[in-house]
């Protein structure tokens, strides 16, 4: 994949920008917060997509602030947005990243090499026994 366009991406809190450790903030994932900075100064827009409300909600905000991110919008598609909360809907964005993804959450390393097209290149295995025979 390699996304030189501008996306929307949901992140979820608990057990994806810090481990989980609901309903307190527990420590930043590695390279959470380092990867996160370089999406937005690769001008994604950042949403905080989170089971998280009220002061718990406040909590996480301001934690991610305090370690330089400021979401384009909280719970919403944009920072405008009103809806009715006692309906279930999806927001609208280009990726979603959760720790309840299929397949588990891949680390933050993994996501940014993924998103640029960063990833290192292995070099061709060999074909034929031990390498040997092509």
């Amino acid at each position: 994949m390699n996304f030189n366009n501008q996306l929307t991406i949901a992140v979820d809190f608990d057990g994806t920008i810090v481990e989980d450790a609901y309903p307190r903030i527990g420590k930043p994932m590695i390279f959470a917060f380092e990867t996160l900075k370089k999406l937005q100064g690769d001008g994604h827009r950042l949403i905080l997509w989170t089971y998280r409300k009220g002061s718990r909600l406040d909590d996480a905000v301001s934690f991610c602030k305090n370690n330089g991110i400021h979401f384009y919008a909280v719970n919403n598609s944009f920072p405008e947005e009103e809806y009715d909360p006692s309906i279930s809907r999806k927001i609208n964005a280009d990726l979603f990243i959760d720790d309840r993804n299929v397949g588990g959450f891949l680390g933050w390393g993994e996501i940014y090499q993924l998103l640029t097209n960063t990833a290192p290149v292995l070099p061709k295995k060999k074909k034929g026994l031990l390498g040997l025979f092509k």
